[in-house]
């Protein structure tokens, strides 16, 4: 592909924006100033169109085809974070997650009609993103915090969440649940999010992971902290849950098979040095999931044709 054609794919905007833009955010449509009914007609659209939204946003998830393409949550890169929505966009995926700043919010809603999650540990900085256009956020993404020495615990995550649910209730929500706590802890601590009101668990685990093995086998290892997680975590709640961190095409669709409705993958497509590159990562990952969904349909119906 020539750099002309790469840079239209960079700058060319979709035109079929399904959610909604900044400018239509329900979040900032009702008025002090209007009259007492006009105020409570308008908080009643407000509510259907951010229940309309989050149906949207959550979807892929009820068919456990999720997949959401993650740029970093310190990654402020504005080329790297333009090709990384670019792939998503292209490859297939069906979210994207990007650092909680405004700025990117409006650079990734002009290149795409994917939903956009925005990632951080800081809930008063979700507002002005979600103001931008942002229709999902995420607390979690700490890898970056890993190698700084930064933990997170089950208390901190719960107060992280009860913030981000005070400034946004209505908001689509998710919570990574740390891989420092053990499995058991993990699943305690995902069934107290679910009563907070958290819309989707997402696992970690590949940065504890250190394979020994090269090829399909150094896949497999470097994806088992976190396949286990969502084994773990999806029979303790009845919200989907999302498998992430150290995932590939090979074991994506294991992360179904263990009881996600999806899967998040970041530095596998956003430590690539072409968007092109970016593209056909993405696309390996789309049509792993997609054979997997097509496996899990079958084994129903010749599950269902024995009974």
């Amino acid at each position: 592909m020539t750099m002309t054609m790469t840079m239209s794919l960079l700058s060319s905007p979709s035109q079929n924006h399904l959610l909604l833009k900044p400018a239509h955010n329900p979040l900032y449509t009702a008025s002090a100033t209007k009259p007492l009914n006009s105020l409570t007609r308008t908080t009643t659209t407000t509510r259907a169109l951010l229940s309309s939204t989050k149906e949207a946003v959550l979807k892929d998830f009820r068919h456990q085809r999720a997949l959401k393409i993650i740029s970093g949550l310190q990654n402020l890169d504005r080329n790297n974070v333009a090709s990384v929505v670019t792939a998503a966009d292209k490859g297939g995926a069906t979210h994207v997650d990007i650092a909680c700043d405004p700025e990117l919010v409006k650079l990734a809603i002009s290149l795409t009609s994917l939903p956009v999650c925005v990632s951080s540990v800081d809930p008063s900085a979700f507002l002005a993103a979600v103001q931008a256009g942002a229709t999902m956020v995420e607390i979690g993404n700490y890898d970056s915090f890993y190698e700084m020495g930064r933990f997170f615990s089950a208390e901190e995550i719960l107060k992280l969440t009860r913030e981000t649910k005070q400034i946004l209730p209505d908001i689509t929500l998710s919570v990574t649940v740390p891989h420092t706590l053990s499995l058991p802890e993990q699943g305690r601590l995902a069934e107290l999010l679910q009563r907070e009101g958290v819309d989707v668990i997402q696992t970690e685990g590949g940065k504890c992971s250190t394979p020994s093995k090269p090829g399909v086998l150094g896949l497999i290892e470097k994806a088992a902290p976190t396949l286990a997680a969502a084994y773990s975590i999806s029979r303790a709640v009845t919200i989907p849950v999302m498998c992430s961190s150290g995932l590939s095409a090979v074991t994506a669709p294991m992360a179904i098979t263990a009881g996600a409705a999806g899967v998040g993958v970041g530095s596998a497509v956003n430590k690539l040095n072409d968007v092109v590159a970016m593209i056909a990562e993405v696309r390996s990952l789309a049509d792993a999931l997609a054979i997997s969904q097509k496996q899990a349909n079958m084994d129903q119906e010749k599950t269902l044709r024995w009974l």
